[in-house]
């Protein structure tokens, strides 16, 4: 069975939560539960995207192309296509916030991937979902909302993408994509 993205998953390593509450060309909008000291595993960039976050409650701390912003309750902040980033929960209280990605292009099927990750515990001490297998899941998928995580130069991740969905022939990795997104 596919992942269902409108009934959420957590990663508990990561200490954040995403729930989908909408899908459309236009744009793939979710619910971001971020617990305190809860974070983005690590600084990335959108190619092919906008992120919005709109802040409901707490406090957003994002690094975006280097410059460090603070997010309040009513508050929304744009990490534009191409811009490095990376969020963090700023206070001890639970910050929520509604993530919008525009245009939407795949981004259902990436994060059904990533969900069926974190729920099958497939993810490191720092909440960063298997890389390899995600690699695999984008050139499987011909991801067009593709994500690149920063300290990975772009030409060297596209020789990584092929190494990676290689193995993941090889390993049958497939039956993990099937599981995820049908």
């Amino acid at each position: 069975m596919a992942t269902d993205l409108y009934a959420g998953f957590t990663n508990p390593n990561a200490g954040e939560t995403f729930r989908c509450i909408s899908n459309d060309a236009e744009a793939f909008v979710f619910e971001w539960i971020v617990q305190p000291g809860g974070h983005v595993p690590n600084p990335h960039i959108h190619f092919t995207q906008d992120e919005l976050f709109h802040i409901k409650s707490g406090e957003i701390r994002m690094v975006l192309d280097g410059k460090e912003y603070i997010g309040k309750a009513g508050d929304s902040i744009n990490a534009t296509k191409g811009a490095s980033h990376i969020a963090y929960n700023n206070t001890p209280e639970i910050l929520t916030c509604v993530v919008e990605f525009r245009p939407a292009l795949d981004s259902f099927k990436f994060f059904q991937c990533m969900g069926g990750l974190v729920l099958d515990k497939d993810y490191d001490k720092n909440g960063q979902v298997n890389i390899p297998k995600m690699c695999y899941f984008m050139k499987r998928m011909k991801a067009k909302s593709i994500t690149r995580p920063t300290n990975i130069p772009a030409p060297i991740f596209k020789i990584v993408l092929n190494l990676f969905y290689m193995k993941g022939i090889i390993l049958g990795w497939n039956k993990y994509y099937k599981k995820y997104t049908e």
